[in-house]
């Protein structure tokens, strides 16, 4: 990476659109997005339905690719990448939490966490101890062959969180991580999330309709019809 490169955000999009469809059925999902993100962040974003916020990350995910403007991921243009590069990125770089945890159902927590490095072609043995330290560091040491059937909300949670961290990633991407679990369950994963953030400096986005989830948050970020309306950081926290 460049010089120049290192000076930029950690993320960084200008003039980015997403537009689906045509004609009369068009609908224009992002409708122009400038957004900086440092590394160690920790970041809340918010909207109503249809505000852009799912589109917003599924292409911060390289999940999705923006139909104009830039997205710079620490200063390559992840537009430009082919399929391919994008998926190197997402395996070496990204770790997702979903709200549905999307466990594979007869499969233990020790081999749902290995999958990504399974993915990877990592050996056998090292994807083992990986796996075990992920759901020691999230709190479920001696439930590694325990299936998801066999665990509560919480901890299923917490297996999810384990298979996005395994890789040791740079950026956790959460879309409704607590939309699932009770109040108390819901600030324990969220207790999680802040410590990863805090004592590993992983850069969490995480995507939320509860305010009170969004208070972990160092900053949060509100979508309206696809733009950008408002950007406000608690000056309380400090990034990781």
């Amino acid at each position: 990476m460049s010089e120049a490169a290192s000076t930029l955000p950690l993320i960084h999009l200008r003039g980015v659109t997403r537009v689906y469809g045509e004609g009369q059925a068009m609908v224009r999902a992002l409708a122009g997005i400038d957004l900086d993100i440092d590394a160690g962040e920790f970041v809340a974003i918010m909207g109503p339905s249809g505000s852009g916020k799912s589109t917003v990350m599924n292409v911060l995910g390289c999940l999705d690719t923006p139909s104009a403007g830039e997205y710079l991921f620490r200063g390559v243009h992840v537009e430009r990448l082919s399929r391919d590069q994008r998926a190197r990125l997402r395996r070496r770089h990204l770790g997702f939490v979903f709200q549905g945890f999307n466990l594979l159902a007869r499969t233990s927590a020790l081999e749902n966490v290995e999958l990504p490095l399974l993915y990877r072609g990592e050996p056998t043995a090292k994807r083992h101890a990986a796996a075990r330290e992920a759901l020691a560091s999230v709190g479920l040491q001696g439930r590694e062959d325990h299936t998801p059937g066999e665990l509560s909300g919480g901890q299923q949670q917490r297996v999810a969180i384990a298979r996005a961290i395994v890789t040791r990633p740079t950026v956790l991407l959460a879309d409704e991580p607590t939309g699932n679990l009770d109040t108390q369950r819901s600030r324990e994963i969220m207790e999680l999330l802040a410590g990863l953030n805090r004592e590993r400096g992983i850069t969490v986005l995480m995507v939320t309709h509860e305010p009170d989830m969004a208070e972990y948050a160092h900053r949060t970020v509100r979508f309206v019809d696809g733009l950008v309306a408002s950007d406000a950081r608690r000056p309380q926290v400090e990034a990781a």
